[in-house]
């Protein structure tokens, strides 16, 4: 890398330039923005309750808009976030308005008071500054109106907004209000730490950022499971798979299925039916049933399922959590192909650890 190119990297770093987006967030935000705001303010008309010359619009819905729409996995531009900040903003400017009239004494602690309130209200959102500061300088109207503004137009402003905003990203996106996207890697666990350690690492920040914990594991996860990938390649389940594997009928009684387990010493086996369809899974501390039970009352429903493709680390945290001890491989039709069981999964980890060891002592 030249020293000019080291050089404005370090001015970038210093003036805090932000990653890249693409077209189609940048559209995405567009035209969101612009439907919010438009609807919004088209709702607001509808109702038509403001006799007192107040806006349909406060202007620092156009900030909550940038959040909603540009960034909406972040928590500052959550539900509660825009309506609870808002509202809670607007509510301690016209505390500090009525308290000392002067807007000039009551715009900084206005402000002040909102960032402390919505920080206690875990409701933190960056235009409520603007909401409160609104609220000290807007004028006659607002002064006016008194605790009456906190409630229209802020706060009907934010919900409507907040709807229009959950109906457009549920029609683009499907992800608002934002939840961690489920990812399954290398479990946190597996790796050494839990959701526990990130709260206690981010307590250790004296400052909030803007990332959900969920968010932090779900993005750790991804990176241990491409870093595991680029180290060992992808082994799938169809690679390391047990192929011929003794299965169970749903109609048939359970002390049939005690008389298989105890001749091919079995822990599980899966249960299909007549074609081949998996129905679920049979485990041993199951058969403690009663004898004339059929086999599909006392099955568990809902197996540890895997595509032949899957790469195994996905199963990892799945098979190593105490909850399952056996994946089992099917087609697209749901048919049965094999069984990968803890003991195959950790047998090709483990060679593939050694296959690392090896290449890493070559080099």
């Amino acid at each position: 890398m030249s020293d000019l190119q080291q050089i404005l990297n370090k001015g970038a770093h210093f003036i805090g330039v932000q990653h890249a987006t693409t077209r189609g967030r940048i559209l995405h935000a567009f035209v969101g923005a612009a439907f919010g705001i438009f609807f919004t303010g088209f709702l607001i008309r509808l109702w038509s309750i403001s006799p007192s010359g107040l806006p349909p619009l406060v202007a620092p819905i156009g900030a909550s808009a940038v959040l909603l729409f540009a960034v909406p996995a972040s928590p500052l531009a959550q539900p509660w976030a825009i309506i609870g900040g808002n509202t809670i903003s607007a509510l301690s400017g016209i505390f500090w308005m009525k308290l000392l009239g002067d807007p000039v004494l009551a715009a900084g602690l206005a402000v002040a008071t909102a960032i402390a309130m919505m920080s206690l209200a875990r409701c933190l959102h960056p235009p409520g500054g603007a909401v409160a500061l609104t609220t000290a300088i807007g004028g006659h109207a607002i002064v006016a109106a008194g605790w009456a503004f906190a409630f229209y137009p802020v706060a009907v402003d934010c919900m409507a907004l907040v709807a229009i905003g959950w109906l457009y990203n549920a029609a683009t996106r499907g992800n608002y209000p934002h939840r961690a996207t489920s990812f399954v890697a290398p479990s946190a666990a597996a790796a050494g730490y839990t959701l526990a350690d990130i709260e206690s690492v981010l307590a250790q920040y004296d400052e909030l950022l803007d990332v959900s914990t969920e968010d932090l594991d779900t993005l750790f996860r991804q990176v241990e499971g491409r870093a595991y990938r680029r180290l060992h390649g992808v082994i799938r389940c169809e690679q390391i798979m047990q192929r011929e594997v003794a299965t169970v009928s749903p109609d048939e009684h359970v002390e049939h299925a005690q008389q298989l387990f105890n001749a091919h010493q079995l822990r599980a086996a899966p249960v299909v039916d007549d074609e081949g369809h998996v129905e679920g899974m049979l485990t041993a501390d199951m058969l403690t049933a009663r004898a004339d039970l059929a086999i599909a009352a006392v099955m568990d429903l809902s197996p540890c399922i895997a595509p032949p493709a899957t790469p195994i680390d996905e199963l990892l945290p799945l098979l190593s959590g105490g909850i399952y001890h056996e994946a089992i491989v099917v087609d697209p039709k749901g048919r049965l192909l094999g069984l990968v069981t803890q003991t195959q999964l950790l047998s090709a980890l483990w060679r593939g650890h050694i296959a690392e060891q090896i290449t890493v002592a070559g080099a």
